[in-house]
Order: C-alpha cells, then sequence, then structure tokens
C-alpha cells in the first residue's frame, strides 16, 4: 500500500519562516523546512493500481495557480489536549478552485469525498510535553501573523513514509498550474480625426 496525498509546496522563504516559528515552542516537534507544505488532499494508503490511475488522471487538472498568505496560528485538536500547531491560510476563491479540480479527478478513479469540511492549514510543529501555558503565549503573540502574498505555480502528488521520527515525503509528481489570466480593459475606440478647414 502507498500512503499518498496531494499538498502545494511554499516558497523557501516561507517555509524557512514557519521551521522558525515551530521552534519557538519550547517542548515542540518543529516540521523540517523541507518538509512543510499545504495539503490540498490527503488521500490515504491505496494501492498500486490505484495510485497509477491517481498519478495519471492528475495530469488531466485544468486551474489557475492561486495567490495565497499565510494569516495567523492556530492547534488541532480545537478542544483538549493540543497535538499540532499550524499556520493558517487564506481560503482564496483560486486556492479552491484547485482543490475542487483534483477532487473531480479523485471522484473519477473512485476516490470518495472528505467527510470533514477543509480548513487551509500548513502544520509547523507537533507538540509531546509543551505546557498549556506556553502554548497560550505562543498562540496570542503570533495571533497575527501574516505573510505577503505568494503564487504557487504547480500542486505536487507526494508518497510517505511512516518512521520512528515522524512521515518521510517524498515527491512522486508535480503538475503546472496555468498563470492567472490579467483582465485587461478593452481599449476605447479611436475617434474620428476632427475635420479641417482648407486654407482660403
Amino acid at each position: 500500500m502507498i500512503r499518498t496525498f496531494i499538498a502545494l509546496q511554499l516558497d523557501d522563504s516561507i517555509r524557512t519562516r514557519l521551521n522558525g516559528l515551530g521552534r519557538t515552542i519550547p517542548g515542540a516537534r518543529p516540521v523540517p523546512t523541507e518538509q512543510i507544505h499545504l495539503t490540498l488532499r490527503f488521500i490515504g494508503d491505496i494501492d498500486g493500481a490505484l495510485f497509477h490511475d491517481v498519478r495519471d488522471g492528475l495530469a488531466g487538472v485544468e486551474a489557475e495557480a492561486p495567490t495565497v498568505s499565510i494569516r495567523g496560528v492556530g492547534h488541532f485538536p480545537p478542544r483538549g489536549a493540543p497535538r499540532v500547531i499550524w499556520a493558517g491560510v487564506e481560503p482564496t476563491a483560486a486556492l479552491l478552485a484547485v482543490r475542487s479540480a483534483i477532487n473531480r479527478v479523485l471522484a473519477g478513479v473512485g476516490i470518495g469525498a472528505e467527510e470533514r469540511s477543509y480548513h487551509p492549514h500548513v502544520t509547523i510543529a507537533r507538540l509531546k510535553n509543551s505546557s498549556i501555558g506556553r502554548i497560550t503565549d505562543f498562540l496570542m503573540s503570533n495571533s497575527l501573523l501574516q505573510s505577503p502574498p505568494f503564487t504557487i505555480t504547480s500542486f505536487t502528488l507526494f508518497t510517505s513514509a511512516l518512521t520512528a521520527k515522524g512521515a518521510v515525503h517524498h515527491i512522486a509528481a508535480e503538475y503546472p498550474l496555468r498563470p492567472r489570466q490579467i483582465a485587461r480593459k478593452p481599449l476605447a475606440p479611436a475617434r474620428p480625426a476632427g475635420r479641417r478647414n482648407s486654407p482660403g
């Protein structure tokens, strides 16, 4: 079985910043910089034949490259002892359109829709023995976290292996997204030249 998910890879500068943020949480295990990503769809364990159907089908996704921003921080689960710290991502229409296009492909090869609603986020740290007080301080001090907007021009199919040190992700395929279409204002029609009198 192949553990599989689909995600957007972030700019190196964003990943470095988020990794550094995760390191400020006492008792947390920050996600390695190269493993930081924005999950679009977690598929789970599938057999080789279905994996190939997914990989081939995703080549047909037609969607515009989304521009996104990091906004704020939070934790999972929302109630009880926190186990994960995340940075939020603004759910823009373009981002959700990419996910919808991917979900249509997955439905076409027999993978059903997710039951839970989608809240775009980037996992930055996993918690083990962090005190609630320290976590609360971290969340409050970073509640206004925000990045400049950045555009992501491709999405990636990952496989993942669970190890004693956590999940290790590998790129299985990468798919381009089309450039954003910028609306152009129509040119105003040219005015006819005024009639000039001939000199007398």
